[in-house]
C-alpha cells in the first residue's frame, strides 16, 4: 500500500504510555505472549462490533486484574511501532479525504491511540479488546500491538489488512452518523436473541461493505494499492468471520451465536463496496440473503 509522503491526520489523541501499559493479565493467563485463549480471541474481535468491548468480558464472567492508571512519562515507543502510528495516522486521513467528499458536511472521528488500558465513553477497555468505535465519543480506539495479533494470530498479516481494519472501523462511524447504530442497539430488548444476533451480523456486513467503498474512492482518488493489497483485505475479513473464529478456537461452529458474519460474508461484502464504490448499494438489512 502507498502512504508514506502522503499527509497524516490531526484527528489524532496520543495517549500512548498514558493506561498502566503490562499491568493486567486476564485471568487464568489466557492472555500470554505467543498464545491467545479463547477468550482472548473473543475480545479481540470486539473490534468488529462497534460497541463497548468491555461488554463482552461482562458477557463472559471475566474480570481484569487491576492497572495501575498513573501516566509512564518514560515511555518512548520503538522505530517500528512510530512507524506504524504514522501509518494508522495516513490512513485516518485518506477516510477523511474519501468521506468528506462522499458525505458533505461529515464530521470527522478522533483516532485515539493507547497502549494497555484506555478509557472512553462507551467504558474501559483493554489492549486485548481490540480496535473499537465508541459512538458516544465519536472516537476509534486501537493499540497499536493489535496488528502483531492480525498477523500472527490471526494469519492476516499486509498493510492493507490494516488498513481495512480502520476503514471498518470508520465504517462504524459512517453508521452512527446516519443513525442506523442507535437504531439496531436500540432493538436488543425489544426482539429475540437470535433476531438481535442477525441484526449485528447486518450491522457488520455493512461496515464491512463501507470499508470497501473507501477503498474503491482511496484507489480512484490516490492510487494506493499495490499488487496483493485487495487479497490481504478480504483475507483479513476472512480471518475475523464467524464460522472461521469458532472453528479455529472451540473446534466447531455454532450459527445461531453468530453477530458478526461468516468469513465469505465479510468478503463478499467487502468486494461489494470495493467494485461499486456505491454507499446506497449496501443496504444489508433489506437483503434478503448476507
Amino acid at each position: 500500500m502507498r502512504w508514506r509522503g502522503y499527509r497524516q491526520s490531526t484527528n489524532v489523541d496520543d495517549q500512548r504510555g498514558m493506561g498502566g501499559r503490562g499491568g493486567g493479565r486476564m485471568p487464568g493467563g489466557l492472555l500470554t505472549k505467543g498464545g491467545l485463549g479463547m477468550l482472548v480471541v473473543v475480545l479481540l474481535i470486539s473490534w468488529i462490533t462497534g460497541t463497548n468491548p468491555l461488554s463482552l468480558l461482562q458477557q463472559t464472567g471475566a474480570g481484569i486484574d487491576s492497572f495501575s492508571s498513573s501516566p509512564q512519562t518514560d515511555y518512548v515507543p520503538s522505530a517500528a511501532e512510530e512507524e506504524l502510528a504514522q501509518f494508522t495516522e495516513t490512513v485516518l486521513a485518506y477516510t477523511e479525504d474519501v468521506w468528506n467528499d462522499l458525505k458533505p458536511g461529515y464530521r470527522e472521528p478522533t483516532l485515539v491511540l493507547f497502549t494497555g488500558q484506555v478509557e472512553s465513553a462507551c467504558g474501559g477497555a483493554t489492549a486485548a479488546s481490540g480496535p473499537f468505535y465508541c459512538p458516544a465519543d465519536e472516537k476509534v480506539y486501537i493499540d497499536l500491538s493489535f496488528y502483531e495479533e492480525l498477523k500472527n494470530n490471526l494469519n492476516a498479516p499486509g498493510d492493507f489488512a490494516q488498513a481495512y481494519v480502520i476503514a471498518h472501523e470508520v465504517g462504524h462511524h459512517i453508521q452512527h452518523l446516519l443513525g442506523i447504530t442507535e437504531k439496531v442497539h436500540g432493538m436488543k430488548n425489544q426482539v429475540s436473541e437470535a433476531e438481535y444476533n442477525d441484526l449485528s451480523v447486518r450491522l457488520e456486513l455493512q461496515a464491512d461493505f463501507l470499508a470497501g467503498v473507501w477503498a474503491h474512492h482511496a484507489q480512484k482518488r490516490n492510487q494506493i494499492l499495490e499488487p496483493g493489497d485487495v487479497e490481504e483485505a478480504l483475507n483479513a475479513a476472512s480471518a475475523i468471520g464467524d464460522d472461521r473464529l469458532q472453528k479455529q478456537f472451540q473446534g466447531y461452529v455454532v450459527p445461531d451465536s453468530f453477530t458478526h458474519g461468516t468469513s465469505e460474508q465479510r468478503m463478499r461484502w467487502f468486494k461489494k463496496g470495493f467494485d461499486t464504490g456505491d454507499p446506497e448499494q449496501g443496504d444489508t438489512f433489506s437483503a434478503r440473503e448476507l
